[in-house]
Parts: C-alpha cells; structure tokens; sequence
C-alpha cells in the first residue's frame, strides 16, 4: 500500500520516475530516433552501428541495459513511424540547451563514423538537424573533424 501512495505522488510531480518509461513527450526517444535514422540511414542497423548506439544512449542517459534495450525499440519504432525530423527536433529544441544539441550533433557524428566513412545520406541528414536544432555550419563541421580525428576517420567539408 505504501508503495504505491509513494508510486502516485512520484508519478504526480515527475520525481523517480521509472528511466525506462520513454513516452512521445521524452527528449531521450526523440535523440535515440534521430540516431536511428542516422545509423539506419544506409541500410540497416548492422552488430556495430548498434554496439554503438547502445554505448551512446547508455552512457548519455545513464541506463542500465534493459532500459537501453527499450529506448532502442521505442526509437526504432518512433523513427519508423516519423513522417519527417520536424516532430524530433523540436522537442529536442525545447528541452535541452546549446550544450546539449552540440553533444546531440556528436553523438550523431559517432554514429555515422562508426563504420570508418559517412555516406553521402548520413552527411545529409547531420546537416539537416543541425540546422534544425539551431547548431551551426561551423559548429558542425568542427564537431565533425573532432570526432573523426578521434575516430582515426578521415572528415570530409560538408
């Protein structure tokens, strides 16, 4: 009984809410979406791109592995079902600072680097949420050099 007194209030003011609950209004599915498209964007989602993508949002969301697990479903799903990148970065927009949608474009950079190259298409939606999500021309391209130095990669201009 008193769990679940303690379970309504915390559902009431948002405090110790469940990690793994990852509904259309969270900032976490709308970020693992866009990685999805990315790292699905030329072809599937192969054993690195989503070693990869469960390393990112574990680390950046602080989840265990069933709840990484989930995130990645949800934002499959999500990605899927999304008509264009509007509904994404909004809510991205909305919810996290400069800070945040800086470290949003890099981990979408790592993404695409995973497999040594970007492709024309990853490149082209990197851009796209860029300027979406209000992170500059310069500011991309310097996340994308710093990514791929680090990545031993070779970066392109773009």
């Amino acid at each position: 009984m008193l769990k679940e007194i303690s379970e309504f209030f915390a559902d009431l003011t948002g405090g110790d809410k469940h990690p793994a609950q990852f509904g259309v209004g969270d900032y976490r599915l709308a970020a693992a979406a866009l990685l999805v498209h990315v790292a699905t964007s030329d072809g599937g989602l192969d054993t690195a791109e989503r070693d990869m993508l469960h390393a990112l949002l574990q680390e950046r969301f602080a989840l265990e592995d069933d709840a990484t697990e989930e995130l990645i479903a949800a934002a499959a799903a999500a990605d899927r079902d999304a008509i264009d990148l509007y509904h994404f970065t909004r809510l991205i927009n909305r919810t996290l600072d400069d800070d945040g949608r800086r470290r949003l474009i890099e981990m979408m950079w790592e993404m695409a680097y995973v497999d040594g190259r970007v492709s024309e298409f990853e490149d082209n939606i990197l851009w796209r949420v860029a300027d979406l999500v209000n992170v500059s021309q310069r500011e991309r391209i310097e996340i994308r050099h710093r990514v791929a130095a680090a990545r031993g990669a070779v970066s392109g201009d773009a």
